[in-house]
C-alpha cells in the first residue's frame, strides 16, 4: 500500500483528508479499499449483514453520527469481516472489543470505544453519500487508511 502522505504528495488537493479524529484498532494497521456505506444511529444490524457478504477487499465505512453512546463494530463482526475478506472497517462512532480486534487482520478506525452494544432494529441507509471528518465520501470511491490518517479519491490510484 502507498503511504497517504505520499499519495498526498503526489495528489494533492483531488485528495479528500479526513479531519485526524479517528483512533488505530485492528492488527492491519495499513488498509486500502472501494468504499461502501452505511448510515445508522445506535443500531448495528445493517453492519452485521454487510460484513457478512463478500467483502472482495472493500473497505465499510459506517457514519454513526459521531454518537458516543454504544459501539457500532465489536470482536464479533469483525471477525466476521475478516473471514469475509474485508479490508477495513471506518466508523464515525464507538467500536468494543478493542483488544480481540487487535488481534484481528483487519484495519478498523473508530473515534472511541464504548462497552455497551447497539439496538437491533434493521434501520439505517446502504450506499448512500457520507459527510463527516470534514468530507464526502460516496460508494465506490477509494479510500486509503494508515497511522497518518485517511484520504479518499475518486478511484483507485497507483
Amino acid at each position: 500500500m502507498v503511504a497517504t502522505a505520499d499519495l498526498y504528495d503526489a495528489h494533492g488537493e483531488t485528495l479528500r483528508v479526513l479531519a485526524p479524529i479517528f483512533r488505530d484498532f485492528g492488527g492491519a494497521r495499513t488498509f486500502e479499499g472501494a468504499v461502501v456505506t452505511l448510515k445508522v444511529h445506535e443500531d448495528n444490524s445493517l453492519v452485521r449483514s454487510t460484513l457478512e457478504e463478500p467483502g472482495q477487499g472493500r473497505v465499510l465505512v459506517v457514519d454513526g453520527g459521531g454518537s458516543l453512546r454504544c459501539a457500532l463494530v465489536g470482536d464479533n463482526l469483525a471477525e466476521i469481516g475478516v473471514n469475509n475478506g474485508w479490508a477495513g472497517i471506518l466508523v464515525y462512532g464507538c467500536i468494543r472489543d478493542a483488544e480481540p480486534i487487535d488481534k484481528l487482520s483487519i484495519g478498523v478506525k473508530a473515534l472511541a470505544t464504548n462497552p455497551r452494544k447497539s439496538v437491533k432494529k434493521g434501520v439505517g441507509e446502504r450506499d448512500v453519500e457520507l459527510r463527516f471528518a470534514e468530507v464526502t465520501i460516496k460508494p465506490g470511491e477509494y479510500l486509503y487508511a494508515d497511522a497518518d490518517g485517511v484520504v479518499v479519491a475518486d478511484t483507485r490510484l497507483d
